[in-house]
């Protein structure tokens, strides 16, 4: 049984529920290594550095959240001198459908990268399993290719833990897709809240 499950198993009504449930959701975040955090930033600030291009790829859930990273950090650090240049290649749906039907769903992000990618550009997977076929696809290929790879994952991490060349992961249990991806988006506007201070305070 897992934790969701228990609290609603054991509780009589929405507030209980939310107690419960915010309680772990805290838990769940206290044991995020912060280190973690602080690496994947200073990758992001080197790509800026080095005029690379950021990338985020995720499905599902997944999917919002890669668009919202790629949104805070091009839109949010548009007024700088150097803004991010941060895309994420969950939004085209003609890009997208045309690959699936032609290809495979497996290719929807590989296809992608190996057209756009570039030597020292940022690929950065976003999943709560790490297990996703298409995800994968694409870390290898930009691996192979000369991209610094990075994976956002939670569960125990999954095959995109492993293989990416920098991992910042969310500790669940197997399946918690809500605190799982509560916590991508809260390390998303840690992330990109601190960007834009800094380097506002340091242009």
């Amino acid at each position: 049984m897992s934790n969701l499950d228990n609290f609603f198993d054991n509780t009589n009504n929405i507030h209980e529920f939310s107690v419960k449930y915010i309680a772990y959701l805290n838990r769940v975040l206290n044991n995020i290594q912060t280190d973690e955090i602080s690496n994947f930033t200073d990758i992001l600030l080197e790509a800026r550095k080095k005029n690379a291009t950021i990338y985020f790829i995720g499905n599902g859930g997944s999917a919002s959240t890669a668009s919202h990273f790629a949104t805070d950090l091009a839109i949010g650090t548009r007024l700088l001198d150097n803004p991010f240049k941060a895309i994420s290649l969950t939004d085209n749906n003609s890009i997208i459908t045309s690959i699936g039907n032609d290809f495979s769903f497996e290719d929807i992000f590989y296809q992608q990268v190996k057209i756009n990618l570039k030597k020292d550009d940022v690929l950065v997977a976003i999943s709560a399993s790490g297990n996703s076929a298409n995800l994968i696809k694409a870390i290898k290929y930009a691996n192979s290719a000369g991209g610094i790879t990075c994976g956002i994952t939670s569960f125990n991490g999954g095959e995109l833990k492993n293989i990416a060349h920098h991992s910042l992961h969310v500790p669940t249990e197997l399946n918690e897709y809500g605190p799982a991806e509560d916590g991508h988006l809260i390390i998303n506007h840690i992330v990109c809240n601190y960007l834009l201070k800094f380097l506002k305070n340091n242009s």
